[in-house]
């Protein structure tokens, strides 16, 4: 299948490429940086979601959203509307299959930047919207919620052995997802799944679901 996710020059993005790559799926990522995927079946596009021209990608059946940033300013701009930006532009057409958005635990638990949270709660609310437009072309629309991932970019706390251990006490399962887990969800929910839609599925070890019974 043809394929475009965005944000794939590193972290979840990247591996979700290579996880389709590795399928024989022919994949095309956008990004503001550059790309060290090398394969045959892949071409990067070097565009910014949020501000550039988007580039026409005809026949496009699994479109992933993953680009995002993180408490920059920008959260709102480039992960709310880049997001829609890139899926009214991609999704509404004949060939589409599925749909999916990469938000976050902190759309569920408010737990994080103000306008991160906020942008991520927006993208589940926009995929229940897409959901019922896509619906018409046989097509499903879901998104994957992860909690904290084992990527650069949360170098911060998983450096630090005091916050790391705080972490690890609050999560049921005391371990983070690492981006290729995160892949595979997301080739499930697009190439295998065609029943599930409109479901947002979290992923976090059990850090929202952690209780303690004191009697």
């Amino acid at each position: 299948m043809k394929v475009l996710i965005t944000g794939t020059a590193s972290g979840i993005g990247k591996a979700i490429a290579e996880e389709f790559l590795s399928c024989g799926h022919t994949v095309t990522g956008i990004d503001k940086n550059e790309c060290a995927i090398c394969d045959k079946n892949y071409k990067h596009i070097v565009a910014d979601i949020a501000k550039s021209d988007l580039p026409d990608v005809d026949g496009v059946e699994i479109l992933i959203n993953n680009a995002g940033v993180q408490d920059s300013g920008e959260d709102i701009d480039v992960n709310l509307k880049g997001t829609i930006r890139v899926t009214e532009k991609y999704a509404f057409q004949d060939r589409i299959r599925s749909v999916l958005f990469i938000a976050s635990a902190s759309a569920h638990t408010g737990a994080e930047f103000p306008e991160y949270a906020a942008s991520k709660g927006g993208i589940i609310s926009y995929m229940k919207n897409v959901a019922l437009r896509v619906a018409k072309y046989g097509a499903t629309a879901n998104s994957l919620s992860p909690g904290g991932v084992t990527t650069d970019i949360n170098d911060r706390v998983m450096k630090d052995e005091k916050m790391w251990k705080r972490i690890m006490d609050l999560t049921l399962i005391p371990k983070w997802a690492s981006a290729e887990e995160i892949a595979k969800w997301a080739y499930f929910v697009t190439a295998v799944n065609k029943s599930m839609t409109a479901q947002d599925i979290l992923i976090d070890n059990g850090e929202s679901a952690k209780a303690e019974f004191v009697w």
